[in-house]
């Protein structure tokens, strides 16, 4: 017989504490890719794993872009009616932008997670970082996955694109603690604003997210980027959240327009039916009509929309 594991797939489920508050689980797989270890950097060795609706595995894809990884690591993506079974391929669901699984032909995420580890018990999340060698998940946090895309490749890429830092020496502590606070109210702090189920964890999640989407704001004030004058693993890490807040959470910066308008790692990555078919569909407990929205019309403002 085989092991009910539909606990770990449906996000229904284990998602909530006694006082309504979310909590969201630690990832499993934390390896890395490195020069002389068990997972070194190898042209096509490796597979990504991606939702176009997750904000954490679209950091992923903005990072291989920028970094010109595209010939390097390819990827899949995965259909965001998410359902019982967790996050399905298109040879289950497909919608427009799905993928089927070119290595295993595995019908859900939760099948990659299972070979590579049979008595596995977390949670199938996307991004996965999988080894084509080994036949396992590398690693499925996001940002541990962008720090290696930042720079355990720049061996295997041209001069101009391995220069290319988003997470440089000098910066590293102002993006350290920017990356802290941001993570906690604003990134994970949507879902514990959405997902709370009572009024007490809701206020206590909501009033901090807005505070800090203040702070932001106050931060970009006459600024291009967050940190320095340069494009760094801060914006991105915040962009992924603030691009899915007007369609989905419930702010339009011109810092999100610029880097949306501006550069097409951003743009090509924001795919707007997968963002709001997903938290509309996948999630019935919170929407069980699973009606998407129509709008925002347009998603994202254009650049001469600047007031």
């Amino acid at each position: 017989m085989s092991r009910d594991v539909s606990h770990f797939s449906d996000i229904a489920k284990s998602k909530t504490e006694a006082d309504g508050s979310f909590k969201r689980a630690a990832s499993s797989f934390r390896n890395f890719v490195q020069a002389g270890g068990q997972f070194p950097p190898e042209k096509d060795r490796y597979h990504l794993y991606v939702s176009y609706a997750c904000p954490w595995a679209t950091r992923t894809l903005i990072l291989r872009k920028l970094k010109g990884l595209e010939d390097i690591i390819p990827f899949s993506v995965v259909s965001p009616r998410m359902g019982t079974d967790g996050w399905p391929f298109a040879s289950v669901d497909q919608f427009p932008g799905a993928d089927a699984d070119p290595l295993y032909q595995s019908q859900h995420v939760k099948d990659l997670y299972l070979r590579a580890d049979p008595n596995f018990t977390g949670r199938f999340t996307v991004p996965v970082l999988w080894d084509k060698k080994e036949h396992t998940i590398v690693n499925n946090e996001s940002s541990e996955i962008i720090r290696m895309f930042n720079s355990d490749f720049n061996s295997l890429l041209p001069e101009d694109k391995a220069k290319l830092d988003f997470y440089p020496e000098g910066l590293r502590k102002e993006i350290d603690e920017l990356n802290e606070w941001v993570y906690d109210q604003i990134n994970n702090g949507v879902y514990k604003a959405g997902f709370a189920t009572t009024s007490q964890a809701y206020r206590a999640a909501v009033v901090p997210l807005f505070d800090a989407l203040d702070r932001v704001e106050g931060i970009l004030k006459d600024k291009t980027y967050l940190i320095g004058d340069r494009l760094t693993e801060a914006d991105i890490r915040l962009f992924v959240t603030i691009i899915r807040f007007d369609p989905v959470y419930v702010s339009h910066f011109n810092w999100l327009r610029r880097l949306y308008w501006q550069n097409d790692a951003f743009q090509s990555t924001a795919d707007f039916e997968h963002i709001k078919t997903h938290y509309f569909w996948s999630h019935p407990h919170i929407n069980p009509t699973r009606i998407v929205p129509i709008g925002p019309v347009p998603h994202i403002l254009p650049l001469e929309a600047d007031s």
